[in-house]
């Protein structure tokens, strides 16, 4: 994005929603805290393709994150996720679950192997900082849905040695490990969270074993609690906002965020704007609308979408949002000054969820990272509370899990 445009957004991004006393910060100034702070996003998805030619990360490309967008918004690191949507709970189910997750974690291993002298895979804390260092960007890998994992846990060594390091308990949907924030009741889900298994207490237990951190995101009350409670190690939210700005089942209550703390954890303030604010009803219909005409209304026809649908829907649906108000980077913001202001600054972070939904006005991909940073500036953050936030913590409870695998 262009400067000027980078402006304008941040100034748009603000105007009306930020506090009172925001701070008077140039540009010039933002840039040069936002090169010295290591950033870290604690959610990106890969779309269909990925690391092949029809769509290849080392190139500007229609995804909201690329190697190309990453070096233009200042975003050095990020955690790419395999990601498996919930299905039956039966062994065809886990079966192509497995297989979906393996696809997810080849392409991310093409990214990685196919261009080595632009970004590596780290799997501990130390090699996050090494890579930066030599100046490469940063891969990670988290999985988003335990449930390719099965009837067992036999599988997490061999996630752990491939270097997972996070695993997420469910997804929509409460699977067999636990309840979801989610659940579907038309498929026969509780109306109340059940907890934790007794599958969903060893997967705690392993995943400590093995330096994975355990993800409370998407996860329900009950089972978040649970696994806070039980885990030896610090738990993390990889991608969720605070119910005390925005009420949304996906959302954390006051009463988790105090458990995250207790735990030694962290945060991850996501921007995705159906869980930031209110969205404009409009957006949401002609989004509808668009999705069905280009047959990608359901998640099979998203799945089989070509690159080529796939431009024309991003491009379309840029043209959407810019008819109607959109959710803003200040409104964003809110969130991370909700949870710094309930739980402190030690326990606090930053992700986007770009490329599975993820966006806001002033922060919609990985090319406008910086205005994060000016943002953060803007309300007086200071340069060591803005590292903290946007990759010290996290790098914190990583290194901690990490102690507590190896006791």
């Amino acid at each position: 994005m262009a400067l000027t445009a980078i402006a304008a957004a941040l100034a748009l991004a603000s105007a009306g929603q930020a506090s009172d006393d925001n701070r008077d910060i140039s540009e010039a100034e933002a840039r040069e805290v936002h090169g010295r702070v290591l950033t870290l996003d604690t959610h990106v998805d890969i779309g269909r393709g990925y690391a092949t030619p029809e769509l290849d990360p080392g190139g500007l490309t229609n995804a909201q994150v690329d190697l190309p967008k990453m070096r233009i918004g200042g975003l050095d690191a990020a955690f790419f996720i395999v990601y498996v949507g919930q299905g039956d709970l039966d062994d065809a189910g886990y079966e192509r679950a497995r297989e979906q997750a393996e696809d997810k974690y080849q392409a991310i291993m093409r990214m990685v192997r196919g261009y080595p002298e632009r970004i590596g895979l780290a799997v501990t804390a130390d090699e996050v900082e090494a890579l930066h260092e030599e100046g490469r960007l940063v891969a990670l890998i988290g999985m988003e849905n335990a449930y390719p994992l099965g009837e067992s846990i036999d599988d997490i060594p061999m996630w752990a040695e491939r270097g997972v390091r996070y695993v997420g308990i469910t997804h929509f949907r409460n699977n067999q490990f636990g309840g979801s924030s989610n659940p579907d009741l038309s498929s026969g889900d509780p109306m109340e969270d059940p907890g934790l298994t007794d599958l969903g207490r060893e997967l705690v237990a392993s995943l400590n074993d093995h330096g994975i951190m355990i993800d409370i995101s998407h996860v329900g009350p009950r089972t978040s609690m649970e696994a806070l409670e039980m885990s030896r190690a610090p738990v993390i939210a990889s991608h969720s906002g605070v119910d005390g700005v925005y009420e949304h089942p996906r959302n954390l209550s006051d009463e988790q965020l105090d458990a995250i703390r207790d735990n030694g954890g962290v945060v991850q303030i996501v921007a995705f704007r159906g869980y930031v604010a209110e969205v404009d009803p409009r957006i949401g219909r002609d989004q509808n609308a668009l999705r069905e005409r280009l047959g990608m209304d359901t998640a099979e026809g998203r799945a089989e979408a070509s690159p080529e649908a796939w431009a024309e829907y991003a491009e379309e649906i840029a043209d959407i949002r810019a008819r109607y108000p959109d959710v803003t980077l200040a409104q964003f913001v809110d969130h991370i000054d909700y949870a710094v202001e309930r739980i402190g600054v030690d326990h606090v972070g930053i992700v986007s969820d770009f490329d599975g939904g993820g966006g806001v006005e002033g922060w919609d991909d990985a090319s406008e990272t910086l205005n994060v940073t000016w943002e953060l500036m803007r309300r007086g953050y200071s340069e060591e509370d803005i590292g903290k936030i946007w990759s010290g913590n996290l790098l914190r409870v990583m290194r901690a899990v990490e102690e507590a695998a190896a006791r």
